[in-house]
């Protein structure tokens, strides 16, 4: 399998900002196998365990003495400025430029890097880090067919890739995709609590609650069924799963309350713009 991840992508890879996110597709790359040889990264605040696996791996914490196929931006949205004028004299003309800046919209990087660079915007998500993520993404004019298909190989080898028509689209991709982990994760938190409140000791309500949204997500993933589907299947009429989403389900229940944190989001995201 390593081979194959190398040959999806033989190109060299500039990554700036190797925090969260950076790291997570990082990490997802070379877990794929992806040659560290081919990956540089500059990030001055990287913390000690990013440096220790570049050190293990063999990556360079520097910029290359040649300039890279693809440069990715996964640096936060407000250290753009500063890092403009840095990673200009690295970009090559057929250099592309991948972001994965929240709010940073394909206008406001063609007024930075130049109308004619090929720039591509995504927004993936934290699962990449194990190759299970999702990435909108939305090219601009100068992408060309083959710049397309490396940055392709290079978000799928993290996971599923979708591509945008419409930029508009992308706040609302960044509310469901990019933050749902964080959705989910707290969710899990939420019944770990509501199993103490009905009984449970913690440390069994916690795995219950772990254990229940890990199998339910592979299930989606092995069953075509859409999710009513499955949420029928395992309700009972007058049952106790019948009781639960009686609560779930009426009309001051979850969907508005979901409906109200994904135009949040949608907002906040839409605000970051500039």
């Amino acid at each position: 399998m390593p081979d194959q991840g190398a040959d999806r992508f033989p190109a060299s890879l500039l990554l700036v900002g190797a925090g969260k996110m950076g790291g997570a597709m990082l990490e997802g790359w070379l877990n794929l196998g992806l040659d560290p040889r081919r990956i540089n990264i500059i990030d001055p605040a990287a913390d000690a365990r990013m440096r220790a696996l570049c050190q293990e791996k063999g990556i360079v914490f520097a910029a290359s003495a040649t300039q890279p196929d693809a440069l990715v931006l996964a640096i936060k949205p407000q250290m753009l400025e500063a890092v403009v004028p840095e990673v200009l004299p690295l970009i090559a003309e057929t250099t592309l430029i991948l972001s994965i800046l929240a709010g940073k919209t394909l206008t406001n990087l063609e007024a930075r890097f130049g109308e004619k660079k090929a720039i591509v915007r995504a927004m993936p998500n934290l699962p990449a880090s194990i190759g299970y993520g999702v990435t909108g993404a939305i090219s601009n004019k100068a992408v060309t067919q083959a710049q397309h298909d490396m940055v392709e190989a290079l978000l799928a080898a993290v996971g599923r890739v979708e591509w945008l028509r419409d930029e508009n689209l992308i706040d609302a991709l960044t509310a469901i995709s990019g933050c749902g982990p964080a959705y989910v994760f707290y969710l899990v938190e939420c019944l770990t609590e509501a199993g103490i409140e009905a009984g449970l000791p913690a440390d069994l309500s916690a795995r219950l609650a772990r254990a229940t949204l890990e199998g339910s997500g592979q299930l989606l993933a092995h069953n075509p069924a859409p999710p009513d589907e499955l949420r029928r299947n395992v309700t009972s009429p007058n049952g106790v799963t019948a009781a639960a989403l009686d609560i779930l389900m009426a009309g001051d229940g979850l969907l508005p309350l979901l409906k109200k944190t994904i135009l949040a989001a949608k907002r906040r995201s839409a605000e970051l713009a500039g």
